[in-house]
């Protein structure tokens, strides 16, 4: 039979795919949590170590950078809180996968959420009004969180400045500096 190029090609990334990506279930448990934790572990590898029987090896998962989108959403739907956690740290987590994160029950992946690199200034916002203050404070540290902040010009200010300072406006005596 004659092969065009192309189809060895084919015949050969194939064949160099199977030898990088090792058959994960006969590794030992050590050798599985290396892969796991590894960033250049091949996608095709870590979706089936995703799945594996061990906590510890699906946790390694969860954090790995290289850790393909649809491993990732996966791991966040798992009742164990670990795994949305890591999810939650994943640096390359998409921002629609954060967004869902960011209503977890958990406290702690809430964090995880304010803190990632990932999450939209839009979601910040709302996590900066999270009932936990350590959420609260993570959101607004984020370097995606744009405090919104009142610009006024010089005359404007001294404007206020005069009102508050006339007290005819009882809203704005608690503006007051004494």
């Amino acid at each position: 039979m004659n092969y065009t190029p192309e189809q060895i090609a084919s015949i050969v990334l194939k064949v160099l795919k199977e030898i990088e990506t090792p058959e994960v279930s006969s590794l030992s448990h050590n050798q599985k949590l290396e892969l796991a934790r590894n960033p250049n572990t091949p996608q095709e590898t870590l979706k089936v170590l995703a799945t594996d029987k061990n906590w510890t090896v699906r946790y390694g998962v969860a954090k790995n950078p290289n850790t393909p989108k649809e491993s990732l959403q996966v791991l966040a739907t798992d009742e164990y809180w670990g795994f949305r956690y890591g999810v939650a740290k994943n640096p390359n987590t998409p921002p629609e996968l954060l967004k869902v994160l960011a209503t977890d029950e958990d406290w702690g992946v809430r964090c995880w959420v304010a803190r990632n690199p990932n999450t939209p200034q839009e979601l910040l916002q709302v996590l900066a009004t999270d009932e936990d203050s350590l959420v609260r404070s993570l959101a607004a540290k984020n370097p995606n969180y744009k405090k919104q902040t009142l610009e006024l010009t010089s005359t404007q200010y001294e404007a206020l400045k005069k009102l508050i300072e006339s007290g005819q406006d009882e809203s704005l005596k608690g503006l007051m500096v004494t």
